[in-house]
């Protein structure tokens, strides 16, 4: 008994240190001591937003050239660097020519012997029209020597095709660059026979200067955009430049894009709709294939309320919330439509048309109906 009269002193002394100590972090913590509660406010007021969509996509090669014979025989030369850049029109390729030079010769010799036929026909038909007239000769005759006349001036025609043809598979011997670009190795070397169209191609060219990037917009969201635009609370974007993110690093990409179009189908598989920008891509930072994430200035909306993304509260229900800062400094919640994200703020699409000041930090502190002492966030 006498021991726990010793220890009582003690243990009232314990406690009241410890009620002592909780007082002093209640008060640290802010919580209200029969006083008004000072909270972090911001007054909002109405301004022009730029809205700004963030879209993945992948990077496509501007154009790309299958490099593939016209005509078949022995590649005799390759006259190109495998994945050097080359030039449109610039030889990749020479095929024997042998064959093709023999046929050129063979074809005008038809040509020629054409020709010579075509005078003696032409002659013929002369002295049959004089003899015609005197009835030297028949009718018969003479519409026949016409006839042949027209057959060998036709057989002419065709004997010059065939010089056409000969000289064009000649000059198929030599494999030109379709157009300017990066080139892939080779798929054959000299002394390999190639044929006209056969399946495996020579070679590739890809032109990566400018760069296309595909990206992916949800349909659901390009349709609230445009129906914003046709109610008129968005204004077009007179001009839509793309910035670009590397995907994995986040490095910026140092050149602006332009929007090249939008897609009118939508993905069955993903509900998206392909949007496609040009880049410039002098120094080929960028190959195809590579995962981007572009920024694209899709409108521009006007007397827009911003709200920061920690003001705004949600119910049980989703709905959400902020707390307003009435004329008396009390506090009443005040539902909100919210819409896009712009950066470390949400859009209001309604609930607030600007002017009311908003409870930003200290929202745990409050409830309905709390007196508070507002501080601007600038202030702080």
């Amino acid at each position: 008994m006498s021991a726990l009269r010793t220890a009582l002193p003690t243990v009232l002394a314990l406690s009241a240190a410890l009620m002592l100590s909780a007082c002093k972090e209640d008060k640290q913590a802010g919580m209200p001591q029969g006083g008004p509660v000072e909270v972090s406010v911001l007054t909002l007021a109405p301004k022009t937003v730029p809205l700004v969509a963030e879209l993945p996509g992948r990077t496509a090669a501007f154009r790309v050239a299958e490099v593939r014979p016209q005509v078949g025989g022995i590649v005799t030369k390759r006259l190109f660097e495998e994945g050097s850049e080359v030039k449109a029109g610039q030889q990749l390729y020479q095929i024997d020519p042998a064959t093709y030079q023999a046929a050129v010769v063979s074809a005008q010799a038809d040509l020629a012997k054409a020709r010579a036929t075509l005078k003696t026909a032409e002659a013929k038909a002369a002295r049959y029209a004089d003899l015609v007239q005197i009835n030297a000769v028949s009718r018969q005759d003479y519409d026949d020597t016409v006839a042949t006349l027209e057959q060998d001036k036709a057989q002419i025609m065709v004997a010059q095709a065939a010089v056409d043809t000969a000289r064009i598979n000649l000059d198929y011997t030599k494999v030109y660059a379709p157009i300017s670009g990066r080139i892939s190795k080779s798929s054959v070397t000299e002394g390999a026979l190639v044929t006209a169209g056969q399946s495996t191609a020579l070679a590739t060219i890809t032109q990566l200067d400018p760069i296309y990037v595909d990206l992916s917009q949800s349909s659901s969201d390009l349709m609230r955009l445009r129906q914003a635009l046709s109610a008129g609370k968005l204004q077009s974007a007179t001009e839509a430049p793309v910035s670009l993110n590397l995907d994995g690093s986040g490095q910026a990409y140092g050149q602006t894009g332009q929007l090249k179009f939008s897609d009118v189908t939508v993905d069955q598989d993903t509900g998206s709709v392909l949007v496609r920008a040009v880049f410039p891509n002098p120094d080929k930072l960028l190959y195809p294939g590579l995962f981007v994430r572009a920024h694209i200035e899709q409108g521009v909306r006007q007397n827009a309320i911003l709200v920061p993304q920690k003001a705004v509260m949600r119910n049980p229900d989703g709905s959400s919330m902020v707390f307003v800062v009435g004329a008396d400094n009390k506090v009443a919640p005040r539902p909100v439509t919210v819409g896009q994200g712009v950066q470390d703020q949400w859009l209001i699409d309604g609930g607030l048309s600007g002017g009311e000041t908003v409870v930003v930090e200290g929202l745990l502190k409050i409830r309905p109906g709390s007196d508070v002492h507002p501080v601007p966030v600038d202030a702080k």
